[in-house]
């Protein structure tokens, strides 16, 4: 709706193409690239980051991210952001079924909606992505802006 008309952004991965296991594909901009020149990464969540999270060469690259000044994540990409060693001593959240899992990372780990701590902020499940896209939109913007969006999509939780 351009109301950031600056902002871009890139899908990065360590390889061109990235399969879910149910096979959506998706194509990176940005291949095994650093992290560290983004102002935000986002991390999303998915039954993929189980393994993930215990995946070296991964966790390294998303670890280039630690001088971003915004890191977030929806659902279990918080596992990722908690294995890159993101949300030690701070609070975050996750899925419901994969709390026990989080409190691996912090020992602040709580269910909610959102959680915004210092540089970083999490969001629970799934459906908590356009929530937190709202979120995100008024942290960048204002609340009118955010208020606008929600109406165009025809969201009218707050």
């Amino acid at each position: 709706m351009g109301f950031l008309p600056e902002m871009n952004w890139d899908i990065c991965a360590l390889s061109e193409q990235i399969s879910d296991d149910k096979g959506l594909c998706v194509i990176a901009d940005k291949v095994n690239m650093p992290l560290s020149s983004y102002d935000i990464v986002f991390v999303p969540g998915g039954m993929g980051t189980r393994k993930l999270q215990n995946d070296n060469e991964f966790i390294n690259w998303i670890q280039s991210a630690k001088n971003t000044p915004l890191k977030i994540s929806v659902c279990t990409g918080s596992l990722i952001l908690g294995a890159a060693g993101f949300l030690k001593n701070k609070k975050a959240t996750t899925h419901k079924n994969a709390m026990n899992d989080l409190k691996k990372y912090t020992n602040k780990a709580e269910f909610q909606r959102i959680i915004d701590e210092e540089n970083i902020i999490t969001g629970s499940g799934v459906a908590t992505s356009i929530d937190l896209g709202l979120y995100l939109v008024q942290e960048l913007t204002n609340s009118e802006t955010r208020e606008k969006i929600a109406k165009q999509m025809d969201y009218p939780y707050k």
